[in-house]
């Protein structure tokens, strides 16, 4: 009964975990029709049902719940020391999947990414950008990368990047007709372009802190975008104010594309962190990984 249902369990965490049947099909390299027909293999053999089905999205039942929560953690451990199989290797190896939005990829993970790769050839890195701050224990994840206010408890958070500061830009066009702001009040008179948080749909607050005095402003706009790039060429295309990490809007305000406002309000904050669960066994690969990105000032 085990040996017949190993891999139909793997099939059906992986989409419990993707919550999609076309995500875990390509993750795992199968067709969907082949996928689903797993799914039900499997279901009928237990007789229960293990995921609701809609047009639009995929969650388990009660059963299937219990399912993962109790079955996965074994899958994963037994991951984990196969993994840790690649230390009797000549060559480290190992599948690696990170979570971490574009601009962490872009201004950290790549760059280092680059070399740790040529250096060790059968270690292979999956990066899924999003904002979503995701469950990266539930989803399959070896780590995930946030600034590290926002790691959450019972995670193991290393330092891969030195202290942020955030940045208001506008183009010169854009403060040739509105006023310069003195201070975060200020910005309610002026088109801002929000960002609006997979998590909870939330529009993104903006922070502020000067002499003790911390303040979360609500901005407003014609623009609302999911992402700091965008943000940063909606400023540029001068639609409006945009608040983007410093670090992202250096070289045009270099330039003179754009202008900041309001630096005496954005101290230095956190900067990204690589977490991962703390009761995850390291596998050889994955500390090669931590070392590769350790920050180091």
């Amino acid at each position: 009964m085990l040996r017949e249902n190993a891999n139909d369990l793997l099939a059906f965490l992986v989409v419990a975990r993707e919550r999609s049947f076309t995500k875990a099909a390509a993750r795992i390299g199968v067709s969907q029709s082949a996928l689903s027909h797993t799914v039900r293999s499997l279901e009928a053999r237990l007789g229960l049902r293990l995921l609701t089905r809609t047009t639009r999205s995929v969650s388990p039942t009660e059963a299937g719940e219990r399912l993962l929560q109790t079955v996965g953690p074994h899958f994963d451990a037994i991951e984990v020391q196969l993994g840790a199989l690649s230390a009797l290797r000549d060559k480290p190896a190992g599948n690696l999947r990170i979570n971490a939005t574009d601009h962490a990829l872009d201004s950290l993970l790549r760059p280092k990414l680059k070399a740790f790769l040529q250096q060790y050839p059968d270690i292979k890195v999956e990066v899924f950008c999003d904002y979503g701050l995701a469950d990266i224990a539930a989803q399959g994840f070896d780590a995930g990368v946030r600034l590290g206010e926002q790691v959450a408890d019972g995670m193991i958070a290393m330092r891969i990047g030195p202290d942020m500061r955030m940045a208001v830009v506008g183009t010169p066009d854009y403060f040739a007709r509105y006023p310069t702001p003195e201070s975060p009040r200020d910005l309610t008179a002026h088109q801002c372009n929000n960002l609006r948080l997979a998590t909870h749909g939330n529009l993104y607050s903006w922070e502020f802190a000067k002499g003790g005095e911390s303040l979360n402003v609500k901005v407003s706009g014609q623009v609302t975008l999911n992402g700091v790039y965008p943000l940063l060429n909606a400023a540029l295309d001068g639609l409006g104010l945009s608040y983007i990490p410093e670090d992202l809007c250096a070289p045009y305000l270099t330039s003179g594309h754009l202008v900041r406002v309001l630096e005496d309000w954005s101290p230095a904050f956190a900067g990204l962190h690589l977490y991962y669960p703390s009761r995850r066994q390291t596998s050889p690969a994955f500390a090669l990984l931590l070392e590769a990105l350790r920050y180091r000032a």
